[in-house]
């Protein structure tokens, strides 16, 4: 599953990826996240926590590539990453090498805490 948040307020858009994720769900949650994004100002943040992970389909690379190529386009400007086992990690930096032209910055955190550490920066 993969969920998505947003708040306006802080500049951020939260997705967190739980369980066993299929492209399908991503898929799925692309359209709550395109809708999210709408109201978020250019140079926002999004912090994408992989802490509850389990297992993603080798097949979602494609759909994270397109996701990845959305937020390019409505500028966002901070990425964290909550990688706690960094088997659990697809290439998600090979990924932002081809999906984000426009070189948003990159943090990848072991917990939560340290990246909300990070986005109070």
């Amino acid at each position: 599953m993969l969920l998505a948040t947003a708040n306006q307020h802080q500049r951020l858009l939260y997705l967190s990826y739980v369980g066993a994720v299929t492209p399908a769900q991503i898929n799925e949650a692309c359209a709550d996240m395109r809708t999210l994004a709408a109201d978020l100002p250019p140079d926002f943040r999004l912090l994408a926590d992989f802490s509850n992970l389990d297992f993603m389909d080798p097949e979602c690379a494609n759909e994270i590539g397109r996701m990845m190529e959305f937020l390019d386009q409505c500028g966002i400007g901070l990425i964290v990453r909550v990688i706690p086992d960094p088997r659990k990690d697809i290439g998600l930096n090979i990924l932002a090498a081809f999906h984000y032209p426009h070189h948003p910055r990159v943090i990848t955190c072991d917990s939560l805490a340290d990246a909300l550490r990070e986005l109070k920066r």
